[in-house]
């Protein structure tokens, strides 16, 4: 992992557009998710799926494609029969499919006469709730000591940042302690560098019920942690969330919340109605208040993603 480049895109000081939500492309494109892999089912079983999600948000005026190990973990993998080494090949294979999606991009920016756009590839870390595939994301409070998650991210985040990725997404975290162990980890990887979002139940407080503020200080000066931010959150949020981060630290931040629907982790389903409420109006204010990376997360479409794009940087 080199982070050099995305670091100097974070210092240039403009917005830099993200993805939208990665598992809802997946299913627009005809995949079932309902697996408890989720889309890193598909790293195996169609990879080439997983390259045009990534490449129609690229497509769209992302410039970061978050890669499809959120809920990609040795024991997830190791449930179906496969073992650590195919694992980690899988882990590998997420950023490079990613980096397919881009290149292809570049390609036809080239044969289009489209000026050349740097473009990056985020190796998402998901929450050990992820693993549990049970909506635990959304709730935190595990029980789970920072060493037994430390234990857990280790192995995972030691084969992500070996990659080629440009940056690690620590994305989804419910609570205090997990982005604190995970921030832990970053040195143990020479050069290593992430962002760290959280997912929120309100404009105040972490899904473990913490408020904000203490997540951002775990992980605030932790080497390696170039953005702090907010995930997979209802966009009404976004606002009071931004203004705490920003009161709290001097760091960019990232914001991409989700719809707005809520997650039936029974059903394994979204419910409720997301309002169009992560819109160019929303972008821009977001940006306004003083977040530096802006996208969306589950069930936000490369439509809304390019919305987004033109309000930010005046194309799409």
């Amino acid at each position: 992992m080199d982070p050099t480049a995305f670091r100097e895109a974070l210092d240039a000081g403009e917005p830099i557009v993200l993805d939208g939500g990665f598992s809802t492309q997946l299913e627009a494109q005809g995949a079932d998710l309902s697996d408890r892999l989720w889309s890193a089912r598909l790293l195996a079983d169609d990879p080439a799926a997983i390259v045009r999600a990534h490449l129609a948000f690229y497509r769209a005026g992302a410039r970061v494609a978050t890669t499809a190990s959120y809920q990609a973990t040795f024991e997830g993998f190791a449930r179906r029969g496969i073992d650590r080494a195919g694992a980690g090949a899988l882990l590998r294979k997420s950023v490079e499919l990613a980096a397919a999606a881009r290149a292809q991009a570049a390609a036809e920016d080239e044969a289009a006469g489209r000026a050349p756009v740097r473009r990056f590839v985020a190796a998402s870390v998901g929450p050990y709730g992820a693993m549990l595939a049970d909506g635990s994301e959304y709730r935190g409070n595990y029980g789970r000591t920072l060493a037994q998650l430390a234990d857990f991210h280790r192995e995972r985040l030691r084969v992500l940042a070996s990659t080629d990725a440009d940056i690690l997404a620590v994305e989804t975290i419910p609570e205090v302690e997990e982005a604190a162990a995970v921030a832990a980890l970053l040195p143990e990887n020479p050069g290593a560098a992430a962002w760290v979002s959280f997912s929120c139940r309100d404009g105040a407080r972490l899904n473990s019920g913490a408020p904000v503020e203490e997540g951002v200080a775990a992980v605030d000066g932790a080497p390696g942690v170039v953005a702090i931010g907010v995930n997979c959150t209802a966009p009404e949020h976004l606002d009071e969330l931004v203004g705490r981060i920003r009161a709290a630290c001097s760091l960019p931040i990232v914001v991409y919340p989700n719809s707005g629907e809520g997650w039936d982790a029974v059903g394994r389903r979204w419910v409720g109605h997301g309002l169009d409420r992560v819109d160019g109006d929303a972008a821009r204010r977001w940006r306004g208040l003083g977040a530096e990376l802006i996208g969306g997360c589950c069930r936000v479409t490369p439509d809304q993603i390019a919305v987004l794009a033109s309000a930010l940087t005046g194309s799409a």
